[in-house]
């Protein structure tokens, strides 16, 4: 049997968020999926983890791969991908692990609207865990900064996002996309790693005129930077900065890119006063990295 969406989760020291992921997964009434979990942790403690709640759910419709570095989430989810459509997968939903969601129909009515309106890529509305405040209800690439935003993030949520539409942006932590769009735009950029990579992909998709339809009727609840570890860590202040700007310097013309960098440097130097002295070692190299890609 060929199941209709390949589900692709990337691991990295995520033991401790997979049981409220598998639970979430096995209370979906829709079945006709295939679930690829990419493991780029350093140590088994996620690999095992996902071993054990495998066989405690009993899920058949699974492949679990242990990569033997940490190679990047976009190239971990690239390997997903490629598992997705030689399996032929119509669909693909890329889903972080540190995801939950109550719908028990939210897989079959989410892949029930893209095929009914044939849209090509639907997010839903996503909330934070801890607060329930609203995470992300679409969004926005701002060009001339080189950076994106999240509609309605730290907001309560009393309706006001509640209108289905398509957005500029959303990340990809729950992302069903259907198979003949990587065959248009191509597959995540590796040399992102981690972070931007998302916003690289949406931005290839909006120029290639496939657009993000937002699903408000479709929620999920999100514990952000579960495995980074937030954003003022020495991981994502370097990555964060190198990829911004290998993400305005591949992406944007030459005066657009000027101002965007112009802006992104001038807003470090208050960053870099506020930051400890790790931190600005990594502001520094992530820059310097950022320019030489």
């Amino acid at each position: 049997m060929t199941p209709q969406v390949g589900l692709v989760t990337v691991l990295f020291n995520s033991a401790d968020v997979l049981p409220g992921f598998f639970e979430s997964l096995t209370r979906q009434k829709f079945l006709d999926y295939w679930l690829f979990i990419i493991d780029n942790s350093l140590d088994d403690l996620s690999f095992l983890k996902s071993q054990e709640l495998i066989k405690k759910t009993g899920m058949q419709n699974v492949t679990l791969i242990k990569n033997d570095q940490n190679v990047g989430v976009a190239k971990a989810n690239n390997q997903g991908i490629a598992l997705s459509l030689k399996m032929q997968c119509e669909y693909v939903l890329l889903l972080n692990n540190d995801i939950e969601f109550k719908d028990a129909d939210l897989l079959s009515r989410m892949l029930a609207l893209a095929k009914k309106r044939d849209e090509k890529i639907v997010v839903p509305k996503i909330y934070f865990h801890d607060s329930g405040l609203i995470w992300c209800a679409g969004g926005e690439i701002k060009k001339w900064r080189g950076s994106t935003i999240h509609r309605g993030e730290g907001d309560a949520d009393i309706g006001q996002y509640d209108m289905a539409e398509y957005t500029a942006y959303a990340p990809t932590c729950f992302m069903l996309i259907h198979a003949s769009v990587f065959e248009k735009v191509g597959i995540m950029d590796e040399r992102y790693f981690v972070y931007y990579d998302d916003t690289d992909f949406v931005l290839r998709c909006n120029q290639n005129n496939i657009h993000v339809y937002y699903w408000p009727e479709g929620q999920v609840w999100h514990k952000v930077s579960s495995s980074t570890g937030g954003d003022m860590t020495p991981f994502s202040v370097y990555f964060g900065s190198r990829n911004r700007i290998y993400f305005i310097k591949k992406n944007y013309p030459a005066f657009v890119a000027v101002v965007a960098l112009t802006f992104f440097i001038l807003t470090r130097f208050l960053k870099f006063k506020l930051y400890r002295l790790d931190l600005r070692k990594k502001l520094i190299s992530g820059i310097f990295d950022g320019f030489k890609m």
